[in-house]
C-alpha cells in the first residue's frame, strides 16, 4: 500500500511550482495564477479537526462539478485509473488510483 513517502514523490514532481515545497501555496508559479493555490497543510484545521480525504481526492483527481475551465489545477486521470488500490474513504473502501493513495497519505502527514 502507498505511503506518504510514495506521496512525497509525487507531490514533488507535480505540485510544489504551485502549493510550494511544503505544501504552503507559496510555489514560484502561485503568483501567476489567477487564483492562489491553497495552504494544502490547513485541510483539517479547515475542516472542522478532520483530514476531507473524500473533498480533496474529488479535487485531485476531478472533481466533475469543477470542469477542467473553472479550475487552474490540473485533473489527474487516464493511465493511472489503471494501477488502483484500495482507500479508506469516509468508512467505504475506494478502489484509487496508487499514486493518487500515497499523495492523500502525505497530504495528511503534513498537516498543521
Amino acid at each position: 500500500m502507498p505511503d506518504d513517502t510514495d506521496g512525497r514523490t509525487f507531490f514533488a514532481d507535480n505540485c510544489t511550482s504551485c502549493h510550494g515545497m511544503q505544501g504552503r501555496g507559496d510555489g514560484p508559479l502561485s503568483a501567476s495564477l489567477p487564483t492562489a493555490p491553497p495552504d494544502l497543510t490547513t485541510l483539517t484545521s479547515r475542516n472542522g479537526g478532520t483530514f476531507p480525504a473524500a473533498r480533496a481526492l474529488s479535487y485531485i483527481y476531478g472533481d466533475p462539478a469543477q470542469g477542467h475551465l473553472a479550475r487552474v489545477m490540473p485533473q489527474f486521470g487516464g493511465a493511472m485509473a489503471e494501477d488502483l488500490v484500495p482507500v479508506e474513504i469516509d468508512g467505504t473502501l475506494t478502489p484509487t488510483p496508487r499514486v493518487l493513495a500515497g499523495l492523500l497519505a502525505y497530504l495528511e502527514s503534513i498537516q498543521d
